[in-house]
Formats: structure tokens, C-alpha cells, sequence
């Protein structure tokens, strides 16, 4: 029988070929593990999931924050066919409610702080010690599940900033692909270390930097949560070559007291994905002689869509790059017609890295997958030379006085302030133009501004209709884990 590869092997192949290297640092209690162990811990949790009456197809969650646990299940469920449904602890009760009906899990995995959320769901659930004393113990899988690369590996539910979550389904070679798309486009090798600093619940924990290094043979390194100093220790120490966070997580870095003195000089590059990044956050890495990229994906897509080398992210400062390897992207007008360079309309993206659909909801799935490519929802422009440059979402455009504006082109200039924080755009109602731009404004510690003094840095950088006609200032902006602006609350507290 012809041999098929699916996420199973990603570890199983790695740790045959290198068993004995070094794999993973459990940052939270100081322990590396080899390749073989954590294809053996993945082999007893997989034993343990048929004994516990598991089938292919079934779903299994887990509620936890990041830990070993959270891998080994990961590629046990790949080995016995069944479905990983992760759920987002920062979820209030009701949500989580909401995705455990819609999914129907055969078990919940949960840490103990965590007890509250699942109180009134309705599944079977095991408490994350009483499971892992329960696995360690008992022999390895001997025989793993046929398992196709077109049958589902994981959903990932999606951040639902509007509406209810939608559960990406992603298919083993969905993984698999947006794994070799990575190593050969952001040039990963065996001798590259990143820790993992994105909770494991999104599609980025996973599918950014994790599953990757463990295809190529590098290291990884499990945080259970993002502490910038304790990042900056880990980088000195351990020689971090990659560093993936959102753009607050940098900037969180560059607030560590003695971030000036810290030595960065083993990472070879940076690269910010989730939501835009702000060009000032980028040189500040640059000075101190770290290349720092933007990236762009989706789960629907893949978490790795475009790259650029160390000398294009400075020449092309703002552009996620090109696509990557195997992919293709398009901009496309309101009838699916590709548009010429420099005009702004919908990031499509086709290739053999798409999920297979939202789960139990064929709808939602046929108004976003159209004749083999994915309609992202961005709003994207194509310069001459193939970079793509990513304005907004279709949702976070106004129209004023006929005009678009694209919210995320008004904030990239406001936060190049230089007493600006973070900043996101609203749109509010106008008598006469329809609808205006309002900026709320989170200046840097120490820092005082005014409306007129906001407004007036925008002058001669945007066109006046994009200008915001009106500023507030407050303490944060909302947004979700990977950086999204939290418009919905926005608008609710500053939008009348």
C-alpha cells in the first residue's frame, strides 16, 4: 500500500531519523526531551485515547494553558485519527457552552483554574493531573489508525470578534503543507530555536513556528505564558535564532527596564503576525541589528501565507511580503475579478494549505470557499513587483462622503507618534459626510497629548477625508490574543 503522510509522522519521522537530538525545553520546569521521548509520550496518550473508547473521527478538547500535555495529545489524536478541538480558556462561561455543543467532544481534558468554565457543560470531562498519571503509566500505541491527509486533524475556533465562532476544520494536509511552505520560505533549519510564546488554543501556536521546527529537527521551547523578561532570559541563555509574537508582545519587550543592554544577537529574525505592526516597533528591533519581518495568515488559510528576506523587509517596510511557496494570492473586486496593481480589494489565497470548511456550517463555508480559493475578507493592494500589502478588514473600512477609508491605513500613521502607545479607528455618525473616523488614543506612559496636537500629525501623511474628525484617549485598546482591535467594544463605549 502507497504511503501517505499525515501529522502523525511529522513526529514520528523526526524522531526516527533524530531520536536522540534535542526537542523541546519545558520552560516551565527546566527539562529538555529528546525526539523518542516525545513520540513515545504521543504514542501512550494515543493507547490511552482508544482504551478511554476513542475512534476516528471523534473530537477531543482540551482546556489548559500551554504544556507538554497539550503536544502529546495534539499528535495522539493525529495517530488515532481522532479530531483535537482546543478550547480558549479566556472564553467566558457561556462561550465555552457554546463550542462544546457545537463540537460534542468525547472528553475535556482541563486544568483545575479552569473548573468554572466547564461547570455547566454538558461532556464528559477529566481533570488534566487525574489524565496524565493515568497515560505515563501504560504501554505505547502499537498499531496506528489509517489516516488519509484529506480526513480532519483539528478545529480551531475561530476568535468570533462578531457573531458566534466558527470551527475551522483543518485537514492533516492543510498541516503538513503549511509546514514545508515554512521551512523552505523562512529558510528553517535543524539548528533553529523559538520558543513558543502564543497560547496553544490558536492555530498559531501550532502551526507557526511549533509543528515546523519539529518537521525540520529544530528546537522548541514551551512557555505556559508570555512574561517579556523571562523571553528576553530565555533568549540570552538558550540562543533563540526565531522570535514570533503579535505586535503588543513586542512591545511589551521593548519595555523591559534594560532592554538596551540586552543581547539579541543570536535571533536572525523577528516576525510579527496577528495584526499590523507599527513601523517604530519594527526599527527599534532593527537598531539593535535584528532583521524583523511582518507576516500575514489566517486559520481558514494557513498561519504562514507570505515571506520576504532580511533586506526586503527594509526596502519594502509595511508589506507582508510575497506569497509563500506553493501558494498563490490574488486582489480581487466585489465580482471576484483580479485587480491591477495598487488598487485595494479582497485577499483571495488558493493552494493545498486551506482548511476543508467550517464545521456544521455549509453556508458559511460555501460564501467563503469559491472555486478553490479562500476569500479572506482583506482588504490587500499588489505593488509592481508581487509584495502584498494588507489594508484592513472589509469590515474595518467606513465610507465617508463616498470616500473608503481603510481604518488600519489611519492607524499605521497615528501610532508612528511619538507619544503614542496603541491606537485603533472607529467609525461614528456624521450629519453631513455619513460617517467619520474617531481615534482612541493610549499614549506612553508619562506622555500628555491633545485632539488638535493628534490631528494635526496626520496632516499632509493622509488624504483629509481620512483624517479622524474627532480623539479620545483611554487606558487600552481591547483585543483578542493574537492582536485584533476588539472593535465591537470599542464602538460600544466611544461610538454615540
Amino acid at each position: 500500500m502507497m504511503f501517505f503522510p499525515n501529522v502523525s509522522h511529522i513526529l514520528s519521522e523526526r524522531a526516527r531519523i533524530s531520536g536522540k537530538k534535542l526537542a523541546l525545553l519545558d520552560w516551565n520546569d527546566g527539562r529538555w526531551y529528546r525526539f523518542w521521548e516525545l513520540e513515545e509520550r504521543a504514542l501512550k496518550a494515543a493507547a490511552f485515547l482508544k482504551h478511554l473508547g476513542f475512534k476516528k473521527g471523534d473530537r477531543f478538547s482540551i482546556l489548559s494553558r500551554n504544556r507538554l500535555l497539550y503536544i502529546d495529545l495534539f499528535f495522539a489524536c493525529a495517530k488515532i485519527g481522532a479530531i483535537f478541538t482546543p478550547i480558549n480558556w479566556r472564553l467566558a462561561p457561556p462561550e465555552v457552552e457554546y463550542i462544546v455543543s457545537d463540537a460534542e467532544p468525547s472528553l475535556i481534558v482541563f486544568e483545575e483554574e479552569f473548573k468554572g468554565l466547564i461547570k455547566g457543560v454538558k461532556a464528559k470531562c477529566l481533570e488534566v493531573k487525574e489524565f496524565r498519571d493515568r497515560y505515563l503509566d501504560i504501554p505505547p500505541l502499537e498499531r496506528e489508525e489509517i489516516v488519509s491527509p484529506k480526513d480532519p486533524q483539528v478545529i480551531f475556533y475561530t476568535s468570533g470578534t462578531t457573531g458566534r465562532p466558527k470551527g475551522a476544520v483543518l485537514p492533516h494536509r492543510m498541516i503538513i503543507w503549511n509546514s514545508f511552505n515554512t521551512i523552505l520560505s523562512w529558510g528553517l533549519t535543524s539548528y533553529d530555536i523559538a520558543p513558543v510564546l502564543t497560547p496553544l488554543f490558536h492555530s498559531g501556536g501550532f502551526n507557526v513556528l511549533l509543528v515546523p521546527l519539529i518537521h525540520v529537527g529544530g528546537r522548541v521551547i514551551l512557555t505556559r505564558v508570555f512574561d517579556p523578561k523571562e523571553t528576553l532570559d530565555m533568549t540570552e541563555r538558550e540562543r533563540v535564532t526565531i522570535l514570533f509574537m503579535v505586535p503588543t508582545m513586542f512591545r511589551m519587550l521593548t519595555e523591559v527596564e534594560d532592554f538596551d543592554k540586552r543581547d539579541l544577537s543570536s535571533v536572525r529574525f523577528c516576525i510579527s503576525g496577528g495584526a499590523p505592526c507599527p513601523l517604530d516597533l519594527m526599527e527599534v528591533f532593527r537598531r539593535k541589528g535584528v532583521s524583523f519581518r511582518q507576516g500575514f495568515g489566517m486559520t481558514e488559510v494557513g498561519v504562514n501565507c507570505f515571506t520576504m528576506d532580511d533586506e526586503e523587509a527594509v526596502k519594502k517596510a509595511g508589506s507582508v511580503g510575497k506569497p509563500i511557496m506553493h501558494t498563490r494570492a490574488k486582489v480581487v473586486d466585489e465580482e471576484g475579478r483580479e485587480l491591477p496593481h495598487g488598487e485595494i480589494g479582497e485577499l483571495i489565497i488558493s493552494g493545498p494549505h486551506l482548511m476543508l470548511g467550517y464545521w456544521k456550517k455549509e453556508r458559511e463555508t460555501r460564501e467563503t470557499i469559491k472555486d478553490g480559493w479562500i476569500y479572506t475578507g482583506d482588504l490587500a493592494k499588489m505593488d509592481q513587483d508581487g509584495f502584498f500589502y494588507i489594508v484592513g478588514r472589509k469590515k474595518d473600512m467606513i465610507i465617508s462622503g463616498g470616500e473608503n477609508v481603510y481604518l488600519a491605513e489611519v492607524e499605521m500613521v497615528i501610532a508612528q507618534h511619538p507619544k503614542v502607545k496603541d491606537v485603533a479607528v472607529i467609525g461614528v455618525p456624521h450629519e453631513k459626510w455619513g460617517e467619520v473616523g474617531r481615534a482612541v488614543v493610549v499614549l506612553k506612559e508619562g506622555e500628555t497629548a491633545t485632539e488638535e496636537e493628534i490631528l494635526k500629525f496626520c496632516e499632509g501623511k493622509l488624504a483629509k477625508y481620512k483624517i479622524p474628525k474627532s480623539v479620545v484617549f483611554a487606558s487600552e485598546i481591547p483585543r483578542n490574543p493574537y492582536g485584533k482591535i476588539l472593535r465591537d467594544e470599542l464602538k460600544m463605549k466611544f461610538g454615540k
